[in-house]
């Protein structure tokens, strides 16, 4: 006869004509308010669904699925905000990290440069060209 409405995995509901339908409304209203069941009402005939009996927490108006859609917009906009600010928030705090790193690198290289001076030592000269790229400010 019919099935659960808000359970998808039971299939499709069973459908009833119109003619049983009418003989059997109060039973299938009550149905569907205690047991969430779904039930397709055809034309007498025709196998086509023409309406459907379901519990009043499943039939929702376009006006009440719109507010919700917004309000699901809302709240995703508010948590991508919050992403953005902390991703920008990351990033200054990398960049300060960066530029300290890179000080303390020129530091040190400033006085390995005035204790061992350039070109005499190839072991610093190859390392001083990896860090190059850290150097060049």
């Amino acid at each position: 006869m019919a099935v659960p409405a808000l359970t998808p995995r039971n299939g499709p509901a069973r459908s009833l004509p119109l003619r049983e339908v009418r003989t059997r409304l109060s039973q299938l209203v009550a149905l569907a308010a205690l047991t969430d069941t779904v039930t397709v009402v055809t034309r007498d005939g025709d196998p086509r669904p023409v309406a459907a009996i379901v519990p009043a927490v499943a039939a929702r108006t376009a006006a009440e699925a719109r507010a919700d859609a917004d309000r699901l917009a809302e709240v995703t906009a508010g948590w991508s905000r919050r992403l953005d600010a902390q991703r920008q928030q990351s990033s200054r705090r990398h960049a300060a990290e960066l530029r300290a790193v890179t000080s303390a690198l020129a530091e040190v290289w400033a006085e390995l440069d005035r204790r061992v001076p350039p070109g005499t030592d190839s072991l610093l000269a190859r390392l001083r060209a990896a860090h190059a790229d850290l150097l060049a400010d």
